[in-house]
């Protein structure tokens, strides 16, 4: 491979980055093929020859788990049909992109790419994810960080950031904020029910 090393990030809680150039398409594949089964806790982001190769720890791992969750005790309860994508990889030759997201959801019945994807930022990446995210049309991306959500929907120029999301306009962001407890999984996804539950019946009164 006729890559050099770019740059790469000091480790942070676990987080490591190294980010590659030159690397065409089929080597991206190639390296896919090779490490994706065999090492899980690697994340790659391809974007038009960049490849940044990842490290991921525990701690986003809990989170993007607790964020799911709560997403999908969301659905469920509203009766919104889905369908979970969890960290597939998404790629498009023809576009030149690739990556795994945290989470990701298409609403309604499987397509090719989802409709919604979730992305933990713990530390800043080496590749613009969003520009990666627009090349395959993902609709809607949350990034989770520093305990808050920052929603982008995707417009004709690119991703704007917004107020709330689109995809699930019901949705209070900063109530399914309050329940991110990754050490109270099963007490945080549950309490997040009932309040969902509570908020229908007052809405049919």
């Amino acid at each position: 491979m006729n890559s050099a090393i770019l740059a790469s990030s000091p480790e942070v809680d676990g987080e490591q980055r190294v980010l590659l150039h030159g690397v065409d398409w089929y080597q991206y594949e190639g390296l896919l093929d090779v490490l994706g089964d065999n090492f899980p806790t690697l994340r790659m982001s391809y974007l038009e020859g960049t490849l940044e190769i990842m490290t991921n720890s525990s701690a986003p791992e809990d989170l993007k788990k607790m964020i799911g969750m709560l997403i999908e005790a969301y659905l469920q309860e509203t009766r919104t049909r889905f369908h979970a994508g969890g960290s597939t990889t998404f790629r498009q030759a023809a576009k030149q992109r690739g990556l795994e997201p945290d989470e990701c959801y298409c609403l309604g019945a499987k397509k090719e790419f989802p409709d919604l994807a979730i992305e933990v930022v713990i530390t800043s990446g080496l590749v613009n994810k969003l520009d990666i995210y627009q090349g395959l049309g993902v609709r809607e991306v949350w990034q989770w960080k520093s305990g808050q959500f920052s929603i982008y929907h995707l417009g004709t120029t690119g991703y704007e950031l917004g107020e709330g999301s689109k995809l699930l306009s019901t949705l209070d962001l900063n109530l399914l904020a309050r329940y991110i407890k990754p050490e109270e999984q099963f007490d945080a996804v549950m309490a997040f029910r009932d309040t969902i539950r509570q908020q229908m019946e007052g809405d049919d009164r």
